[in-house]
């Protein structure tokens, strides 16, 4: 029995030490892991955050050349008849939307739903003004009758979608 407790007297202090020294290196390499966490994320908010900006300056500028007031402007020549500028209008917002696609990861849900949402909004208003066009009708008079769809709206989802992007885009400073 003596040589038990003579051992128990040995054993308990080690484990004691043991288990001490267990949780000093456990915090320490923890510690560790967590500097090293942090240092990756701050690398990573390097690299991501001028993209994200990027993507918010890309899509506002997307918005901007889709506009009816900008878009039929920058593309209205009086040469082209109604139906040729119908088509041109939404190959012109096509390849703009394919041409930004990619941004939608740099941005939430939401709004880059409210996005896609103000793009399919034009190209319905584009083919509404354009169905009730004249064979004869010319770009200029289909240019009006956009302006009419769109001035008859109660919601501007153009504006609506830029506003939502200017919202977060301050949200992330």
């Amino acid at each position: 029995m003596e040589a038990l407790i003579e051992f128990a007297k040995i054993l308990i202090p080690a484990s004691l030490v043991l288990y001490a020294a267990y949780l000093l290196v456990r915090s320490f390499i923890y510690r560790d892991l967590e500097m090293r966490k942090l240092e990756v994320r701050g690398r990573s908010i390097e690299t991501i955050l001028p993209n994200r900006l990027q993507a918010y300056e890309r899509m506002t500028l997307f918005l901007e050349r889709i506009s009816p007031q900008h878009l039929l402007v920058r593309l209205n020549t009086s040469a082209m008849s109604a139906r040729e500028f119908h088509q041109l209008l939404l190959q012109e917002i096509r390849n703009e939307y394919n041409h930004n696609v990619s941004q939608q990861v740099y941005m939430s849900e939401r709004v880059w739903e409210l996005i896609k949402t103000a793009k399919e909004d034009l190209i319905v208003a584009i083919n509404d003004a354009a169905a009730s066009m004249q064979e004869e009708s010319t770009s200029t008079d289909l240019a009006r009758r956009i302006f009419e769809v769109m001035l008859k709206k109660e919601a501007d989802p153009i504006g609506h979608a830029i506003s939502e992007l200017k919202k977060e885009i301050q949200q992330t400073f």
